[in-house]
């Protein structure tokens, strides 16, 4: 069983239309608040970055945020979390949340969220890591994209075992105990450390 003492949560820095998607994200902020799991993210006070960040610490949650220097106005920092972590760029900015983190879920989005469940999940494809990776289908909104990941498989560029590195539910209990009952696949033998 997987021990989920930190979890980094994906999820957009605008907040959208969806007052489903919004109040899931206070619904897990809230969850891993009262779970004693800290939140590690983005460390936005606006978007459904904001919304997660809020509902944790409203619930005495431990939240860290981990931003790049050049991003602190932009995503508009929230000064009131447990820590503040800068990095030099967004790269650092990963790195230092998977470092952080003992699994990962990601939330709707736009490009940037993408860009970070690809990256989380094709770094544990390459055996960088063997953390359990969540992704939570609120409302639906990540329909097109499992169905776009399926077809990868069925055209033969995706295996199937690569897809299932991701889990996928709508509920956020069920993806927390999913999560906490992962058991990650062998590294590949064709995969040694001075390769990745």
């Amino acid at each position: 069983m997987n021990n989920l003492k930190a979890v980094a949560v994906f999820c957009g820095s605008s907040e959208g239309n969806d007052t489903k998607i919004i109040s899931e994200a206070e619904a897990l902020g809230k969850t891993l608040a009262n779970q004693n799991i800290t939140l590690v993210y983005g460390a936005a006070k606006i978007g459904i970055m904001g919304k997660v960040a809020k509902s944790s610490l409203d619930n005495r949650g431990k939240v860290i945020g981990v931003i790049p220097e050049f991003l602190k106005l932009k995503e508009v920092v929230h000064l009131g979390l447990s820590e503040l972590i800068t990095t030099d760029n967004m790269h650092e900015r990963k790195l230092k949340m998977h470092e952080l983190s003992d699994g990962f879920i990601t939330l709707p989005g736009g490009f940037g969220t993408f860009e970070e469940l690809f990256e989380i999940i094709t770094w544990a494809q390459l055996g960088l890591h063997q953390k359990p990776i969540g992704l939570l289908n609120i409302n639906g909104f990540y329909d097109d994209l499992i169905k776009m990941l399926e077809t990868m498989v069925a055209k033969g560029l995706l295996k199937i075992d690569n897809l299932e590195l991701l889990i996928v539910e709508d509920d956020i209990d069920r993806l927390l105990d999913k999560m906490r009952n992962y058991k990650p696949q062998p590294i590949p033998k064709w995969l040694k450390p001075e390769r990745t």
